[in-house]
């Protein structure tokens, strides 16, 4: 939603001042500029990135307007479920999970949390982690090491549509020049013209400029940020299992590592420790 707004403001604000100053908006619409430099970009965002990539780009570009982001509640519940695996590990042993970590889509306190359940990344994180400490005797700092090695791999991979992103954004100011370019050459042609004939091929020649430079900083630029933005939250939201999850198997209560996971929390969306208290009282 927000996105949409931005688009909405960077727009009324561009056209807006250009009509203030008594600016025709005929001379503003050239669709051949439009043609030029958005097929150029899309042709080089596909010659840059393979299939997996474009694939991924485009289906976090269309996220971007969902505005879908981690809520205080979806923390909550994941320290929630958390706490449910670490209070049936303590008191039946780490043998009474396999069940869930094998398939987590039938165990009942993976399927009290139905949203956390369509996060694969965040049940295959809680999954293999425990399925690992119930297989081999890893000690608890090289789990963490494993388990960082494995977010900074996913970071990387989740960051591609942003660099993507960015990477057409940084060429849309050039090929903005491309279609400025090729504008002055026609104008060239029409030499003999009326001065006013050559006045608005010039104007139309230098709107290529105009719109890459705004293509770029206005729309572009700023969606690849926006994805830089939501990745980081995913990690982040990895990152809290992760705490919580070290804790545990590091030898503290199911509480306290709850609070660990709960500290790590942006400040944002953090539950405050009465509040997760609260919740924790109620699912008992």
């Amino acid at each position: 939603m927000f996105v949409i707004v931005g688009m909405i403001v960077v727009f009324s604000a561009v056209i807006g001042g250009y009509l203030l100053e008594h600016g025709n908006l005929s001379v503003l619409f050239q669709p051949v500029e439009l043609l030029i430099i958005g097929g150029a970009a899309i042709g080089a965002f596909m010659i840059s990135n393979p299939l997996k990539i474009i694939k991924a780009t485009l289906g976090a570009v269309k996220g971007i307007f969902s505005g879908e982001s981690y809520s205080k509640q979806d923390y909550v519940d994941a320290l929630m479920l958390l706490n449910g695996v670490f209070y049936k590990i303590r008191q039946q042993g780490l043998v009474s999970i396999e069940s869930d970590v094998d398939a987590p889509g039938e165990s009942v306190l993976f399927n009290k949390y139905p949203k956390i359940l369509k996060n694969h990344r965040a049940v295959l994180l809680i999954a293999d982690t425990l399925r690992i400490v119930m297989t081999t005797t890893i000690a608890t700092y090289e789990l963490e090491a494993l388990i960082d090695t494995e977010l900074e791999t996913y970071q990387e991979e989740i960051l591609s549509p942003s660099k993507a992103i960015n990477f057409v954004a940084d060429s849309l100011p050039g090929l903005g020049i491309v279609a400025a370019v090729l504008g002055i050459v026609l104008t060239m042609a029409k030499m003999k013209e009326s001065p006013e004939v050559l006045g608005q091929s010039v104007g139309a020649a230098m709107l290529g400029t105009f719109l890459g430079v705004l293509l770029c900083y206005g729309f572009v630029g700023p969606m690849g940020k926006n994805l830089e933005h939501s990745a980081g939250e995913r990690v982040q939201y990895l990152n809290v299992l992760k705490v919580a999850l070290i804790s545990f198997l590091g030898g503290s209560a199911p509480k306290v590592a709850v609070e660990f996971g709960r500290r790590v929390i942006p400040e944002n969306v953090q539950p405050s420790f009465a509040e997760m208290e609260e919740a924790l009282r109620r699912r008992k």
